[in-house]
């Protein structure tokens, strides 16, 4: 570390590190998507066990699958939201700058949407169906959302190993 004229602090990071720290917010998102189709599982075997009736509910009920979909839907909140925040500042020391376009502001629309989606959680809890379906509306758009995001990462990525 050391100081500029302009007293600012400066940290040299390594160049394996600036190279290799490319490829963890990929690797990382792929997996929430995958989680993401789970949590949808989840969400699903909820809405069945709710209309379920007599052996077929309490069969259901032993799957605790809102206990489980609340679990997964904690950890997209926090790992999509951090994973968001490091693949921006990755970029960002790596390139000196962001690329303002459509991967970056879709990502941060998911962002915005999955916030939203999980603050609706005490509304639900209270049976309100409005934001159970403002809730399932969203994050299936944030699912679509993070399709789209996979492709355009596959891009991104794919230019930044034709540059290495």
């Amino acid at each position: 570390m050391f100081t500029n004229p302009d007293h600012t602090m400066n940290l040299e990071i390594p160049q394996s590190v600036k190279v290799w720290s490319q490829f963890f917010h990929p690797v990382l998102m792929w997996v929430l998507l995958a989680i993401s189709f789970y949590a949808l599982y989840l969400g699903v075997q909820i809405r069945r066990t709710r209309s379920a009736e007599g052996e077929v509910k309490k069969e259901l009920i032993k799957g605790k699958f809102n206990l489980k979909h609340h679990q997964m839907g904690s950890l997209l909140l926090a790992l999509m939201v951090t994973g968001a925040i490091g693949g921006m500042a990755v970029t960002y020391i790596n390139n000196g700058k962001l690329f303002v376009g459509s991967h970056l502001l879709a990502g941060l629309g998911m962002t915005a949407i999955i916030a939203i989606s999980a603050s609706l959680t005490p509304l639900m809890q209270k049976g309100n169906d409005f934001a159970r379906y403002t809730h399932i509306f969203l994050n299936v758009a944030m699912l679509g959302l993070f399709g789209w995001q996979a492709v355009t990462g596959v891009e991104i990525v794919q230019r930044i190993i034709s540059k290495m």
